[in-house]
């Protein structure tokens, strides 16, 4: 047990299972048992041998599957795997019900130490984003490098477009939002989400839209949906007011990992503006402006994340190199970013310079492109 783990009760974890979770052509799901917590891990058979690992943690109500379009497009660079969170996804709620971002992020470790696959490629999305960072100041030790796409990091003024996810952490908000939308079908939910998370809803296509009413389908059967959404939004919540050492811009400063952020400029849950504190605040990142994303750009501008990854890890190999690089197109931390179109997406570089046991295994084949997801 790592010095970051608390000790956990290894009682059964039931999960009612609802309909079969989608598997992606070229991907395969497995479950991993392990002390207090089941996951559900996701993963692309790796295009060759001694390949570096990757694993992907996604955001608020989402799932493993919100990093599909991006994966198969980093085959050849590493070794891909994402994890269902405890308690969505395909993933059982965890056995202590602790949805924190520290019981998050604990999971992440229990995972990585168990599997004995780190230093990772570590990315993170969102509330993942947040989880992603706890890790990467508490276990520098698993990180290679860390991608940040829209990270939920604490905000004093938060966007109005935001102000309703927030208030899910509030008690008795979570109970009346059910009651209020009773009679909303799956696809009146999905097409909100769309609307929420993505800066062109337009990008989503009718196959990608149909996949994500089917999982929010699914995840609507389980009756531990909510209680899961709730408590790792109050968990969020509760991050964003601890100070200190505690607090996540503080961790932020001490990560050590080379870090690559990316911010769509069309975001409603995670203001643009933050994305030059966040420069300032991770030593040594490297800023990606995407003008037409939104929260998601994983999943909408896939081809952009991966290219702006392509160029993280040629930095970071020049620099264990010896050779003195900076990230192209950079600028002066506090400047306003001039997008310099570099994906043919809609994606553009701002850059910054700153200082510094398995079971249950299905396997299919090929990727999906630009699905929604079921959340942020």
């Amino acid at each position: 047990m790592s010095s970051t783990e608390l000790p956990s009760l290894l009682t059964a974890t039931a999960s009612p299972k609802a309909s079969a979770v989608r598997v992606a052509p070229g991907e395969r799901l497995r479950s991993v048992r392990l002390p207090g917590i089941t996951l559900s891990v996701r993963s692309r058979p790796s295009a060759r041998e001694g390949l570096p690992p990757a694993l992907y943690v996604h955001g608020l109500g989402g799932s493993s599957q919100n990093w599909s379009a991006l994966m198969p497009l980093l085959d050849g660079l590493v070794d891909s795997e994402a994890l269902d969170l405890p308690g969505f996804g395909d993933s059982p709620p965890p056995d202590d019900g602790n949805y924190s971002v520290t019981g998050h992020a604990r999971a992440v470790i229990r995972y990585l130490d168990s599997a004995g696959r780190g230093p990772v490629h570590l990315f993170g999305n969102s509330l993942g984003g947040a989880i992603t960072t706890r890790v990467a100041a508490l276990r520098p030790d698993l990180v290679r490098t860390l991608t940040l796409v829209s990270p939920a990091l604490p905000e004093l003024r938060v966007q109005r477009t935001a102000v309703p996810t927030g208030m899910l952490a509030l008690p008795g908000v979570s109970a009346l939002f059910t009651r209020f939308t009773k009679g909303w079908t799956a696809e009146q939910r999905v097409r909100g989400v769309i609307a929420l998370c993505y800066g062109d809803p337009g990008r989503v296509s009718d196959e990608a839209f149909r996949n994500a009413v089917e999982e929010m389908e699914r995840r609507l059967q389980l009756p531990y949906m909510w209680d899961a959404l709730t408590r790792s939004a109050r968990g969020l919540v509760d991050a964003y007011t601890v100070g200190g050492q505690h607090s996540l811009w503080r961790q932020a400063e001490r990560v050590l990992a080379p870090t690559l952020l990316v911010y769509g400029r069309r975001d409603r849950l995670v203001g643009y503006r933050m994305a030059q504190r966040a420069a300032r605040a991770f030593r040594g990142s490297r800023l990606v402006s995407l003008p037409d994303a939104g929260h998601m750009a994983m999943m909408e501008y896939p081809e952009a994340v991966a290219a702006a990854f392509r160029e993280l890890l040629a930095d970071s190999g020049r620099t264990r190199g010896g050779v003195d690089s900076m990230p192209a197109c950079s600028e002066p931390v506090g400047s306003e970013p001039g997008p310099v179109d570099v994906s043919g997406e809609g994606g553009s570089v701002s850059g910054d310079g700153s200082v510094g046991a398995d079971d249950g295994d299905s396997v299919a084949e090929g990727p999906p492109k630009g699905s929604p997801g079921v959340g942020s």
